[in-house]
């Protein structure tokens, strides 16, 4: 088994240590953006986002689709929407749901893209 490559050397380099510094984020966009990724951590999550990328749905279209309840994917779309993943309208009984905006498609693409390369 190949060793982890580590780096040997008492060299620090202060230049690109503090050029890199400079262009770090606070530690709050950390944790949120920790956070966002974290609502990707969940494959029912990532099968309801999908579903919402070709087109609006209900719930109980999306429980269909996906082939669990209606409150398991209520719950799902109440994370995704807290989470900013998610919009609704509501036409007459029936709450639509879709993507957010188009940064969510674009993260969606951009994560099946990286798996097929």
């Amino acid at each position: 088994m190949a060793k982890q490559p580590i780096c040997d050397c008492d060299v620090i380099h202060k230049e690109l240590v503090n050029d890199t510094q400079n262009k770090m984020k606070s530690e709050e966009d950390y944790l949120k953006l920790a956070g966002l990724f974290k609502m990707f951590d969940d494959k029912t999550r990532v099968k309801i986002l999908h579903a919402l990328e070709q087109n609006e749905m209900c719930v109980c279209d999306l429980a269909v689709l996906l082939g669990v309840t209606k409150s398991a994917v209520s719950h799902q779309l109440k994370a995704l929407r807290l989470a900013n993943l998610v919009k609704y309208r509501r036409e007459a009984q029936i709450v639509y749901y879709s993507l957010a905006d188009e940064h969510v498609k674009e993260i969606l693409d951009i994560g099946f893209n990286h798996l097929y390369e």
